[in-house]
This record gives structure tokens, C-alpha cells and sequence, in this order.
């Protein structure tokens, strides 16, 4: 049973930055992180991920709607993930979730699906005003 705990978020004003930071514990290998974001009366969306979780190299992929701002990474000492996001605008407010999926081979055509993931973060919250 995987645990993620999101910790980071707050309010900010657009321009502003903030990191969110994921801690995981109980994954197996090959485990996507991915950090999905829900606004309210809009669908979830795939927002960073980076594979594998405590691997030795990272890939990693990015939505359009946050790349040049967001930065995804990982502390493997700590078996941590963060989400750095600089430039922020009002469009990024939500609930950010930290997910995991195991045992899978990197596929950067499919990490946004959400109903693919097998554990969830209980989210933080980014609101992000103009």
C-alpha cells in the first residue's frame, strides 16, 4: 500500500512561486509520481510526472499549459517528489494531488490518465490571485 502526503500549497499572487512537495512511502518499483490538479466543475488533469520513483535516471514530462514554469523533481534520499511552480497565474489555482502507479515501463503518451493511478495524495490546496 502506497502513502503519499502532499504538503506546500497556499495562496499566492499571480507571478508569484510555490513548491509542493509529495512524500512517499510503501511503492515498488518502476512507480510514476504524477501531480494532477483539479479546479472546481473542471476534469482532473495531468499536470508533471517523473519516473521511476527513486530510480537512478529521471524522465519526466510536463502538461502544455505549465511547461516553462513548472519544474518536476525528485530527493531520493528522502523519497521525495516536488513541484516547482514559478510564474504562477490565476488558471493554476486547484487542488493539486500527488499519484503513483507501479510497475510500469515509461510511456509518455499515458501518464495524464488519470484512472490509471492506483494511489492518491489527500491534495493541497494553490490559489493563485490576480
Amino acid at each position: 500500500q502506497v502513502n503519499l502526503v502532499e504538503s506546500g500549497g497556499g495562496s499566492v499572487q499571480a507571478g508569484g512561486s510555490l513548491r509542493l512537495s509529495c512524500a512517499a512511502s510503501g511503492y515498488t518499483s518502476r512507480t510514476y509520481v504524477t501531480w494532477f490538479r483539479q479546479a472546481p466543475g473542471k476534469e482532473r488533469e495531468g499536470v508533471a510526472t517523473i519516473w521511476p520513483l527513486g530510480g537512478d535516471t529521471d524522465f519526466t514530462a510536463l502538461s502544455d499549459s505549465v511547461k516553462g514554469r513548472f519544474t518536476i523533481s525528485q530527493d531520493k534520499t528522502k523519497d521525495m517528489v516536488y513541484l516547482q511552480m514559478n510564474s504562477l497565474k490565476p488558471e493554476d489555482t486547484g487542488m493539486y494531488y500527488c499519484a503513483t502507479k507501479g510497475n510500469r515501463r515509461w510511456d509518455r503518451s499515458s501518464w495524464q490518465n488519470a484512472h490509471a493511478y492506483d494511489s492518491w495524495g489527500q491534495g493541497t490546496q494553490v490559489t493563485v490571485s490576480s
